[in-house]
């Protein structure tokens, strides 16, 4: 899929490697929007080809899409996504096994697709950067274009911000929604403390969060919390090694390699923070954080254990990160995808958002009026889940 389209003021262009585009030109973009995260830097993305994480030969076939406009004699970057070509739909978090199986009950191909999306990464932000809406409508013009120039199924952009949804639905793009669990530091004055934070939820909440934070108290676990160049290749090779250990415990295997972590350690090294615990002088657990320090974001990612300790999980992934963002002033900790758990330790229900085109006439219809339906069901669900926020009620 080298494609290239011209007119008088713009060039499209496709790319098998991410490093074929300008990283300067692509961050600029990125800084532009509102909602952008630092899983979408061009770092990030070019980590996860080279790594061998997100390649051909794991199913993710690079097909990097940019618009150049023409100014003067130089071609600048107006506009760019990630694109892939799938062989599967692993490592994306919006789920659509039942579209392809559907697909092969009645002889059809589901796959290759076209998936516009960060890899392994289910953290909403801009998929499409652009300097306006017009290059907007224009990128997906251009990868519906892609996808029936070569014959492809559907294609799908995965975990939008506003912007990009707005976009995608005036263009005709079937809209789908799934639901994630994100906290919020409080608006007005922020939270002082962890106790702070504790004492604005219900009362069972705090006593179940108290109880559990004492069993890892008690087992003798005590955290070290490292960021940026503090972290030593030492602290990631064990980090990697229980990060390796999760997915066998689930008899799985990891979709990153330790050359990823190599590489965004040394290209993204302010966005990184690991809590590493320990007991008796040993470690036997760590989490790491991704962080955009610029806007005071902090994303949950990966966690693994050396061996079981009653409720370390919670307090690795859920309670240190939170305590730290709340003492350095930051606004935001999302805690990955799903997990109706995470609710009752502060982390609220928000809907995220993907679009998809399907080019079969029929399947479209069929796609349509299923979302049509899902829709409702998770309207449904999270009223439920509002209604059963772990804070305690304000005064009207």
């Amino acid at each position: 899929m080298n494609e290239e389209k011209s007119s008088n003021d713009y060039v499209i262009r496709v790319f098998g490697n991410p490093a074929q585009i300008d990283a300067a030109q692509w961050n600029a973009l990125l800084a532009a929007q509102p909602s952008a995260t630092p899983f979408m830097r061009h770092e990030y993305l070019l980590a996860l080809h080279d790594s061998g994480s997100a390649s051909p030969e794991t199913g993710w076939t690079a097909q990097f899409i940019a618009i150049f406009v023409i100014e003067g004699r130089a071609e600048v970057l107006a506009a760019a996504a990630p694109l892939y070509l799938k062989d599967h739909s692993y490592g994306e978090y919006v789920f659509d096994w039942a579209w392809a199986d559907a697909y092969q009950r009645h002889g059809l191909a589901y796959y290759p697709k076209l998936l516009c999306a960060v890899p392994f990464t289910p953290v909403p932000g801009p998929r499409l950067l652009t300097r306006d809406d017009a290059l907007r409508a224009r990128l997906l013009q251009a990868m519906q274009h892609l996808a029936r120039e070569a014959g492809l199924s559907s294609a799908h952009l995965l975990f939008l911000d506003e912007a990009d949804q707005h976009a995608a639905q005036a263009a005709g793009w079937m809209m789908r929604n799934t639901v994630q669990f994100h906290w919020t530091n409080r608006e007005g004055p922020p939270y002082a403390d962890f106790g702070d934070f504790l004492a604005s939820m219900q009362r069972d909440k705090r006593r179940k969060i108290g109880q559990e934070r004492r069993k890892v108290l008690e087992a003798g676990i005590s955290f070290i919390a490292r960021t940026g160049t503090d972290i030593t290749p030492d602290d990631w090779d064990f980090f990697y090694r229980c990060y390796t250990l999760t997915y066998r415990s689930h008899h799985s295997t990891p979709y990153l390699t330790r050359d990823f972590f190599a590489r965004v350690a040394a290209a993204m090294t302010e966005h990184w923070l690991l809590f590493i615990a320990e007991r008796g002088g040993k470690r036997i657990a760590a989490s790491l954080i991704a962080l955009d320090p610029q806007r005071g974001n902090a994303f949950g990612r990966y966690w693994g254990a050396t061996e079981p300790v009653d409720c370390l999980h919670f307090e690795a992934c859920y309670y240190q990160p939170l305590a730290w963002c709340i003492a350095n002033g930051y606004r935001r900790f999302e805690g990955g995808a799903q997990g109706e758990h995470k609710m009752a330790r502060g982390l609220l229900p928000v809907a995220t958002a993907s679009a998809h085109w399907l080019a079969h006439p029929q399947f479209a219809r069929a796609v349509a009026d299923f979302l049509h339906r899902e829709s409702h069901a998770v309207e449904g669900y999270l009223d439920e889940l509002v209604e059963r926020r772990p804070f305690k009620a304000v005064p009207p």
